[in-house]
């Protein structure tokens, strides 16, 4: 186990710069996944914390160690890719064996470590078989296998359930997060998908453009987002955004109108009296707009989507734009048919114009915790 530490890492390829002078402390035994959407750079930034890639600028520290400079094999880490990567022509002992081969290991401690990570991962009855008569998720174990041998400071994750269906993804998630609490080791975990990032990370370093947006556990970016960017990327449906005005605005909160000023809402957010008058927008989360006869959002519904656990009911609103709301249950509820929903103040994110949050007066856990 170690502490990962980025320090100023650029990455260019010629003229075009993809990272932009990450700074990044990746704690002890820590959880971390890499999130965002394709081409932000995430994975080139994996890539160059294991030396595949290297850095243009910057620094690269593991366990307080300066490694950049050191070959990918001299770093101390594992990396699982998101191809299994297994030789066809050797059984799974063989593809788990040929890495501690390479170094030289003693016969003894080479079959000790196999026996080990084979346990680990329920993979015993399989050493003899060949990759073509493994599953994908047999396959992904012994991947996952290969670099626990290593017994490496730390584990780098580039996608590796991207290749299996969606039941076997959900299944290969509980397997990682709980060889994680196994082994306490430090992992890195490259994923676009956000549900994946919020069940399996204890941090999450959301990426745009080869830059750290921000950085914090699932729930606090979740509730607390630092910009639009990371509201609309963290979460399913995705976070409605309103344009609004700000009506009254003082150390107690914001009073915001919203639908061209028929509607009016607060925000546990603060805001100087300066603001008052000025626009903005209002983001409010689906699960967070309840129907309610008196609400004081009112529009017509579109369509829904009944899911059996929740509905997804997508309506307009006088303004013209759409708004997007979670209900419980199964609710029928026809095209057209007016509807309203009411959000309490603390469910209720303010961005400027450049898109950064308006500081909230509430810690996140005031509100979600209390759902």
């Amino acid at each position: 186990m170690a502490k990962l530490e980025l320090k100023e890492v650029r990455k260019s390829f010629l003229s075009l710069e993809v990272i932009h002078g990450i700074d990044l402390t990746v704690e002890d035994g820590s959880f971390t996944v890499f999130v965002g959407p394709s081409g932000c750079g995430k994975s080139t930034l994996l890539r160059m914390i294991a030396g595949l890639e290297e850095l243009t600028s910057g620094e690269v520290h593991i366990g307080g160690k300066r490694c950049d400079h050191l070959l990918p094999s001299a770093r101390g880490m594992a990396m699982v890719f998101q191809s299994y990567a297994l030789y066809p022509h050797m059984s799974v002992y063989e593809n788990l064996k040929f890495g501690l081969v390479n170094q030289k290991l003693p016969k003894a401690e080479i079959d000790e470590r196999i026996k080990r990570a084979a346990d680990i991962l329920r993979i015993s009855e399989l050493l003899s078989r060949r990759p073509s008569q493994l599953s994908g998720g047999q396959s992904q174990r012994v991947a996952i296998g290969r670099a626990i041998v290593k017994e490496p400071d730390a584990f780098l994750f580039d996608e590796p359930l991207s290749n299996l269906d969606a039941e076997l993804r959900v299944k290969m998630r509980s397997e990682i997060v709980s060889l994680h609490r196994r082994l306490k080791s430090t992992m890195v975990y490259v994923t676009h998908n956000q549900v994946e990032a919020m069940t399996m990370a204890d941090t999450i370093v959301v990426l745009r453009e080869g830059v750290v947006e921000q950085v914090g556990a699932p729930i606090e970016l979740y509730a607390r987002p630092r910009n639009k960017f990371v509201a609309c990327f963290l979460g399913t449906p995705q976070m409605n955004l309103l344009k609004a005005k700000v009506r009254t605005a003082d150390d107690k909160g914001m009073s915001l109108s919203i639908e061209d000023g028929r509607a009016m809402i607060d925000a546990a957010t603060y805001g100087a009296k300066s603001l008052m008058g000025t626009d903005c927008m209002v983001g409010i989360r689906p699960e967070h707009l309840a129907l309610s006869d008196d609400g004081s959002i009112a529009g017509k519904v579109i369509a829904t989507e009944m899911l059996g656990s929740e509905t997804i009911i997508f309506a307009s609103l006088p303004s013209g734009e759409n708004i997007t709301a979670a209900a419980r249950g199964i609710r029928s509820l026809p095209p057209g048919a007016p509807i309203r929903f009411s959000v309490r103040s603390g469910f209720v994110h303010v961005f400027d114009e450049q898109g950064l949050a308006f500081p909230s007066l509430r810690a996140w856990h005031e509100d979600y915790l209390e759902v």
